[in-house]
This record gives C-alpha cells, sequence and structure tokens, in this order.
C-alpha cells in the first residue's frame, strides 16, 4: 500500500499532513510513505526528519502521488485554470483532507468525475470513538488560543492588574463570543494572562464550562433558550432571541476592551452577533478578533485577512488561516488525527485497505466514492454501501 503526501499549495498554508512520528506509525500499519519534498519546512520539519522516519522523499508532486492508494492532505486538491491535482491521482485513491465540502460542491463533482474516493475530515461525527479524529477540535483549539495572542499585540495595554509605585494599571476586559472549543481556550489562555473574561454562547449548557475556566458567563433570559443541536452544535436562534441577545451585548461591549468571536452554524454562513451599533459603542483601542471571517464574520465589517480601523478607532481583525501562524503545533495534532483516522480502516495482519461503509465514521466522512457523490448531504442519493 502507498500512501502519498503531497506539498501544499494552497495560499498561506504551513501546515502538512504528516509528522516523522505519524510516518513511523503509518509505515507500521503497512504502508510505504512518500512525500514530497518541501512538504514540511514551514511546520519546522526538514525532508531529512521524514527520510530518517522511513519515508521516501519524491522531487515532484505528480511522483509524489503516482500510483498512491491513499492521499493525506491539509488542504483540498486545487483544481483551478493552471493547476489541476486531481488529474495526478490514481483512479481509486482515497483523498482525505479538509475538503471545505459545504462551500466547495464543485471540487466534489470533480472529484467524484476523477474516479477518487475523498474523505471529509471536517464532517467527523461528534461521537466518543471520533474524538480523537477531530480535526475541528484539535485546530480550533489553537486558533482560540493564537486568537488572545494576536489580540494582545494589537492592544495598546497589558492584560493583567498590575501595580506598580507609578500607580495601579487595570486589568483588560475581554468577551468571547461563543464558548466552543476556540472559545473556551480563549478563555483559559487569556485568564492565563491576566485578564478579566466573559463569554456569551447560545448554549446553557456550556455555563459550568465557561465558569469551571474562570470566565463569567453572560446570559440572555428567554425561557426558550436553548440553542444547541443534538450533536452538541449551536444553532440559529428566534428573532426575539437575538433582540434580547443585542441588548445584553451592546451593554457588555461598552466596558470591554477586546472581542473574540468564534460562533458557528455547520453549513451555514456565520451569524453575525456584533453588529455595527455595538462596534460603534466601544471604547476607542478596542480590539476585536474575528475567528468566523472565513465563513462571513460574526461582526458586522470584518474582512478576510484585513485589519479594519472604524471612526471611533476600533480594530476588526479577520484572520485568514489563524492555525498555520501556529503550524508546528497544528501539524502535530491533525497529522494525529489523520492517522488514527485511517488505522480504523488497515487490516495490519492482511496488509490491505478497506473502508467499512457501515461504520458511521466512514459514512458521515465520505463524500465520493466509484465516480459518484455518495453523501446526501452534497447530491448523493444514498450513503454509500458495500
Amino acid at each position: 500500500m502507498k500512501l502519498a503526501v503531497p506539498k501544499e499549495i494552497w495560499p498561506g498554508e504551513k501546515r502538512v499532513a504528516v509528522t516523522p512520528d505519524t510516518v513511523k506509525k503509518l509505515i507500521g500499519l503497512g504502508f510505504d510513505v512518500a512525500i514530497e519534498a518541501g512538504a514540511g519546512i514551514n511546520a519546522a520539519i526538514p525532508d531529512d526528519r521524514f527520510a530518517d522516519a522511513g519515508a521516501t522523499i519524491a522531487k515532484t508532486m505528480k511522483t509524489t502521488v503516482k500510483d498512491a492508494d491513499v492521499i493525506l492532505k491539509v488542504r483540498p486538491p486545487v483544481v483551478d485554470g493552471k493547476t489541476d491535482e486531481l488529474a495526478a491521482y490514481r483512479k481509486g485513491a482515497a483523498v482525505i483532507a479538509l475538503l471545505d465540502p459545504y462551500d466547495r460542491k464543485d471540487l466534489i463533482e470533480k472529484m467524484a468525475a476523477a474516479g477518487v474516493s475523498s474523505f471529509a475530515m471536517e464532517l467527523m461525527p461528534r461521537i466518543s470513538r471520533a474524538q480523537s479524529m477531530d480535526v475541528l477540535s484539535s485546530q480550533s483549539n489553537l486558533a482560540g488560543y493564537r486568537a488572545v495572542l494576536d489580540a494582545a499585540h494589537e492592544f495598546g495595554r497589558i492584560y493583567p492588574m498590575m501595580m506598580t509605585a507609578a500607580g495601579t494599571l487595570p486589568p483588560a476586559r475581554i468577551v468571547v463570543v461563543g464558548a466552543g472549543v476556540a472559545g473556551l481556550q480563549a478563555i483559559a489562555t487569556a485568564k492565563r494572562l491576566g485578564a478579566v473574561v466573559s463569554a456569551f454562547d447560545v448554549r446553557p449548557a456550556v455555563k459550568e464550562q465557561v465558569q469551571s475556566l474562570g470566565g463569567t458567563f453572560i446570559e440572555v433570559e428567554d425561557d426558550a433558550a436553548d440553542g444547541e443541536t443534538a450533536g452538541g452544535y449551536a444553532k440559529e436562534m428566534s428573532d426575539e432571541y437575538k433582540a434580547k441577545q443585542a441588548a445584553k451585548l451592546k451593554e457588555v461591549l461598552a466596558k470591554t476592551d477586546i472581542v473574540i468571536t468564534t460562533a458557528l452554524i455547520p453549513g451555514r454562513p456565520a451569524p453575525e452577533i456584533v453588529t455595527a451599533d455595538m462596534v460603534a459603542g466601544m471604547k476607542p483601542g478596542s480590539v476585536i478578533i474575528d475567528l468566523a471571517a472565513e465563513r462571513g464574520g460574526n461582526v458586522a465589517g470584518a474582512k478576510l485577512g484585513e485589519t479594519v480601523v472604524t471612526a471611533n478607532g476600533v480594530k476588526i481583525i479577520g484572520p485568514e488561516n489563524i492555525t498555520s501562524s501556529v503550524a508546528t503545533d497544528a501539524t502535530a495534532m491533525y497529522a494525529k488525527n489523520l492517522l488514527n483516522f485511517i488505522t480504523l480502516s488497515v487490516d495490519k495482519e492482511k496488509g490491505t485497505l478497506a473502508f467499512n461503509a457501515e461504520d458511521q465514521i466512514i459514512v458521515e466522512t465520505m463524500l465520493t466514492r466509484d465516480g459518484k457523490v455518495v453523501h446526501p448531504k452534497f447530491g448523493g442519493e444514498e450513503v454509500a454501501n458495500g
């Protein structure tokens, strides 16, 4: 069995799909591992470390993926007017990556036409057996951490209260919108740095988690408020709830120095939670980091990859691929997620690879197979079967 890891060519992407440690384990599963030269450089992993782990270093993408049974990537295959990565893949190969299926339905059709079996890691079901494969959690954890540091860099003051002979400096006040994995890590990081932290989420169930990290939970009084889906994600709320939420947040944000927003609803544009009116009421010098900018943003006026300074002196930052700014650790976590996923489908005794179409993990992540789109959410008529 051959497993290939091409170099990422997505603009700004510094992560790679394997580490020397996971290469050793993949070889132990029976794979011959080929890695494109320079694939790990931006994650601080030179070629010789992969070679020492037992991988073959290939000069080009085409030689890397030639005859590969499995292709591990971070970003989707690039298919545009100049580049067609899919054309180099063997028909029947399994492509495993963050495939951005909700926004790249055209690519799903192209992968089906190319005859590859594709698996979108961001569709991993939230079940206990799949926790070690949950790439959204592993990468969001780092995004929440990094957002707090980026905010500190942009903020014109320090985070902790500091008592000196020259006077006392008050602590920074931070509000985190969305207490999922990224939000909880942001809360924990901000508290460690000495800030006073509050958090808002439509899911009342996360209140205890926020409080356990030392944060104050911002509550919106609404008897019908329960914004959690069966899968544990946030869901769209009623207009009445949104009105109450807006009033409460406007009041809180007027006293806030830093806002970090993380609210996302799978398969939908990010909900706008921080309105222009709220931003206008914030203090000059305040900083907003919108981690949902890649899906439209939680903040009015946020622009992906840009820093917008409002008329009242508030910085709104829409980071693009923030996890690549901590590429070494992001790679380590992502590579382990992929290793755990592929291990599920390897028969070590026979040295064969077979994706069990009755396994919930396989069913919910598989997009294409045998020349067809098989995922019902993206145009498949039925779930793939044996």
